[in-house]
């Protein structure tokens, strides 16, 4: 994280950061569709925006990060989910320990994410979710390279399908895309839900990889 972590999470109370880190969070939850009590991994949980969204939906969360820091400042914020420090490619849990698990935005700075996301797809039971940067969009070419974004890798869905050629047993994907305009204002809010649905140019770029099986409901509430 180059920020302190009480600068980055500041980030989430301003009118851009609510409104953009509302639809990562919604389409997050529909994506993860588990059942409340499922065991979830955050996976790079950062400042705890997304674990305190999968805490509030019920689910007994973990973050992992590689940032003590940051897993301090989540600490003294929300004592609800448990906090390991660990990197990804490397996941200090047996397989299937998790029923789900989700990486939003953490392997865009990721140097294997393929390896990440096979010990994600190791750890998990049923679905992992990821939330990338999306390289066909126009906050790929307003933002790339700038601010907060410097260092981090933007991908596609093809990418996601190379990362997943040599999982077992091969997973299911399903894929939806948002943040259509990056400014965030009166026009991209009109316009969000009625077009993002349709057209799959949005600035994040959400994947889910699930196992065969039964999903649970997910909530944008």
């Amino acid at each position: 994280m180059s920020r302190a972590p009480a600068e980055y999470h500041a980030w989430y109370a301003t009118p851009r950061g609510a409104w953009m880190g509302g639809q990562e969070r919604c389409l997050m939850l529909e994506l993860l569709a588990l059942p409340p009590d499922s065991r979830v991994l955050d996976l790079g949980c950062g400042t705890g925006f997304f674990s305190g969204a999968l805490a509030d939906a019920g689910f007994a969360v973990t973050g992992l990060d590689p940032d003590q820091a940051a897993l301090d400042f989540l600490a003294r914020r929300d004592p609800r989910p448990r906090l390991v420090q660990g990197r990804a490619e490397t996941l200090p849990f047996a397989d299937g320990a998790f029923d789900g698990a989700v990486a939003m935005t953490s392997l865009c700075f990721c140097a294997d994410p393929a390896r990440a996301l096979r010990e994600l797809w190791r750890v998990s039971r049923r679905v992992v979710v990821l939330g990338l940067l999306h390289r066909h969009s126009l906050l790929h070419w307003t933002k790339a390279g700038r601010g907060g974004y410097q260092g981090a890798r933007w991908d596609t869905l093809s990418d996601v399908r190379a990362w997943t050629r040599d999982l077992t047993p091969v997973p299911a994907l399903q894929a939806h895309t948002a943040l259509l305009l990056p400014d965030a204002g009166p026009l991209a809010r009109w316009i969000e839900h009625p077009l993002a649905a349709r057209l799959p140019l949005g600035g994040f770029l959400a994947v889910a990889l699930r196992r065969a099986g039964p999903a649970g409901r997910g909530s944008c509430a």
